[in-house]
This record gives C-alpha cells, structure tokens and sequence, in this order.
C-alpha cells in the first residue's frame, strides 16, 4: 500500500519510507491511500481476545502486509506487553489507563510500537548510516521515545525539551539514560524545539550527511498502534456489558495524534457516535471547531504540561480524514479549560470518585461529565499517571502521591543536559558534529 502526503496527494511513499522518514519532504504527513475495514467478524469476536491478539490482527488489517507477519507479530507482542485497564468511575462513565507501560504514559504505546519497527528497517538495511531520532517534547514524549530506543544499535536520539517546562521525574527518565540517547535543553519553548527538529528534516545538508527519522506523532508508525486501545476498550466494555450503543470517547489533545488514531479505528469500522476533543488553555483546535479558522499561537505554559502545544501537527491528518469543518462538527465536540477549572476537576472526581486523576486526564473528564447524554457510553482517556506530576498533585490533593518503582528507579541517575540556545544553527551543528566524531571513530 502507498503512503500520500497532505501536503500534496500526489507525492507518495511506501511504508518504509514514511516511517524511516516521519515527515514527507513538502512537509506533509503520511496517510494511507485507502484504510481498509477490519471484518465484521472481528468486531463481533474480539472480546474473546487478548490485547496482544486483537493488537495483531488490527494492525495485519492496516498495514496490509506491507510488514512480515512473522515480524509484525513479533513486533506487536513485544510492543504491548502491558495491560490497559477500563476503570468504571460512575454509570456509564469509564477511563482507560493508557499509563501501565515503562515511563506511564500513553505514548508508551505508540513509541514502543514505532521503535521495533524501525529497527526492523534498519536491520534490512546494513548499509544505512546510523538512524538518528529526533523528537521535542514537554516530558512525556521524550521519556517515552528515550526508553524505547535506549541501547538500540545503530540508533541515536536527541530529544529537546524547553528549559524550565520539564520537571525532574520527566526529565530523569530520558537525561538520566546516556549511551545513545542525547538530552537537549534549549533556551526556548516547545513550539522552538518543534521547530528545530522540523528546519532539520527540511535541510538538505543536514539530510545529506545522515539518516533523520522523527519520534513525534507526525511518524505514522506512532498513529497505527494508538488505535488500537480504542478497539481494546470497546471489546472489554462488550465483555463487560454485551451491548455497547452510542459509545464516546474524550481524548486530551495538543498535537492531535492521538484523536487522528481515533478518527482512523473509527474509519476502520469501530462503532464510534463521537469524538470530544478537550484542551487546556492553548486551544487552537476548539477555536478551529468553533470559528472554522486554524490559527496558530504561541504556546501558553500550563499545569498539563504535555497539552503545551501551539500548533498541532496532526491538524492535516483530522482534516484529510474528515473533509469539511461541518463534517468536522459532526464528529467531533471540542472543549477547552484553564487551570483553575483542571484543578476543580481533579478535586471534585478525587472527592466524589474516589478516583485520582492526571492534569492531562482530568481536561477529558471534565469535558466528558459536560457532553455526555442519557443513554450514551462514555470513554475518557487517561494518559499519564499522577505521580509523573508528583509535587504538583500533593498540592492540588494536599496528600501524598505514591511514586512507582517504575518512576523511582529514575531519580538514583546522574541527570546529564546539553544546554542550547534557541536557534537553528547551534543545532545544526551538533548533529554535523556527532557525524564527524562517528566517522573518526569507523574510520580509525
């Protein structure tokens, strides 16, 4: 199957150059040219079967077998081995703990997923340059790409994140690591750490001299497995309750990759009623929603750090998949909230629930507890575990927050940081100088 840009429909790739690559080189995102439906006797069977299993057959169906199965198999079991609970917090309402996996946060999912298969690629190819990551992040993208890659041969990451916008668990679980994972803290938000690693794929120089891949959710391969756990709540919500009408789903969103993933399980057949997309103060999309303008700003900082997104990247994939800003509105419920209502949230279910929830997953629920009907199932994603936001919970809640081992482990690391400023040039040079240091060293 072929890959087009959204950029222009008429350039396309196959699977192994939109992963390898991330981004199309006009800028565009990479789309399938046609999602095919998953069969009906799927959708009926599979909530006979384990995560792993209905994992497998969902991307078998989407990637068309333009992987092994032997190897996507292998890839997929490896990938998602770790649970993904539907907790009940009331009649009808559910969250979906997408934060059980190795740095507790969603994007665990995705990132180990992306990491296999691009090793995958690399391992055909012996006579690759090294692969070389890049990813920006405001703490839970970085930490989830760093793991994931962490002692990959013949892989490097960089991972930029804003000075002063990532607390010290997030950044121990990513600058804490060294051998090949680089932590870079530029003098800038996250919207310049974006901007560095998207100048990178557009330069040609840069390019020439290495093989650059992007870790974000522009990579396809990030998107593919994220739609998965929409399928895995629906089938434990049928094994739970055999009947599943007028199903919703709340989805926190900065650069929209994860509420794309959702469009494309639904285009694949997952009876879905509607999508609400809910973000905190930098609300570009709900302001698209409600105006029908896409207008970019500059990046608020917030207590959901990982909702800090000025401009999100995967608008084109929404558009591509939906059309027009009415078909948009048809299938889609925007919200926004600022701090202050997240922090009412998380008080008022930690009260009345008895349930803990994340600054990123409380904008879901909140905006959930608004949109749903009588009659109607609701989803909220959780995307994140409290203690990843440790201090910040204890004074919202004003009691103490467990840290996991998971996230413990983490702190006992020497944190290591390279400092730079906030311009393409500085950047440049790095990358150019870790060729020239990588060839001494073979050439030696």
């Amino acid at each position: 199957m072929l890959y087009y840009s959204t950029a222009n429909h008429q350039h396309t790739a196959t699977l192994e150059q939109a992963v390898t690559k991330g981004l199309a080189p006009d800028g565009g995102l990479y789309m399938p040219e046609k999602l095919p439906l998953l069969p009906k006797a799927f959708l009926r069977n599979m909530s006979a079967m384990t995560l792993q299993e209905l994992a497998y057959t969902i991307a078998s169906v989407a990637l068309k077998g333009d992987v092994p199965a032997d190897v996507l198999h292998d890839i997929v079991f490896d990938a998602f081995d770790f649970d993904i609970p539907l907790v009940q917090t009331s009649k009808g309402k559910y969250v979906l703990e997408l934060f059980h996996g190795p740095t507790m946060a969603f994007k665990d999912v995705g990132t180990r997923f992306m990491a296999r298969l691009l090793n995958y690629y690399r391992t055909c190819h012996p006579e690759w340059r090294e692969l070389n990551v890049l990813v920006p992040t405001s703490g839970d993208t970085g930490s989830a790409v760093a793991n994931s890659f962490w002692h990959m041969p013949g892989v490097n990451v960089y991972v930029l994140f804003p000075r002063g916008a990532v607390n010290k668990i997030q950044k121990s679980q990513f600058a804490t690591l060294g051998g090949n994972v680089t932590a870079i803290e530029v003098n800038g938000s996250f919207d310049d750490c974006k901007a560095l690693v998207e100048k990178a794929f557009m330069d040609a120089e840069l390019n020439d001299a290495m093989r650059l891949t992007s870790a974000m959710s522009i990579n396809y391969a990030r998107i593919v497995p994220q739609m998965v756990y929409y399928f895995w709540a629906y089938a434990q919500l049928v094994r739970e309750q055999q009947d599943v009408e007028n199903l919703v789903f709340a989805v926190p969103c900065s650069n929209l990759g994860n509420l794309a993933s959702g469009l494309m399980a639904q285009a694949m057949g997952l009876p879905v009623k509607r999508f609400i997309s809910v973000e905190n103060q930098n609300n570009i999309f709900y302001n698209y929603v409600m105006t029908g303008v896409f207008t970019p700003k500059p990046t608020q900082y917030s207590i959901a750090p990982a909702l800090d997104a000025g401009c999100p990247n995967n608008f084109g994939r929404i558009v591509d998949l939906l059309g027009s800003h009415e078909n948009i509105c048809r299938h889609i419920h925007a919200y926004s909230y600022d701090d202050n209502q997240i922090i009412e949230t998380i008080l008022q279910t930690y009260d009345n629930e008895g349930y803990l929830l994340d600054p990123h997953s409380a904008v879901a629920y909140r905006a959930m507890g608004q949109d749903l009907q009588p009659g109607e199932t609701g989803v909220t994603l959780a995307t994140a575990h409290p203690a990843k936001l440790k201090r910040m919970m204890e004074n919202i809640i004003e009691e103490p927050v467990h840290l996991p081992d998971q996230l413990e482990r983490f702190l006992d690391g020497e944190i290591r940081v390279k400092k730079m400023p906030n311009g393409f040039t500085a950047f440049k040079r790095h990358l150019l100088n870790h060729v020239h240091h990588t060839l001494a060293r073979t050439t030696d």
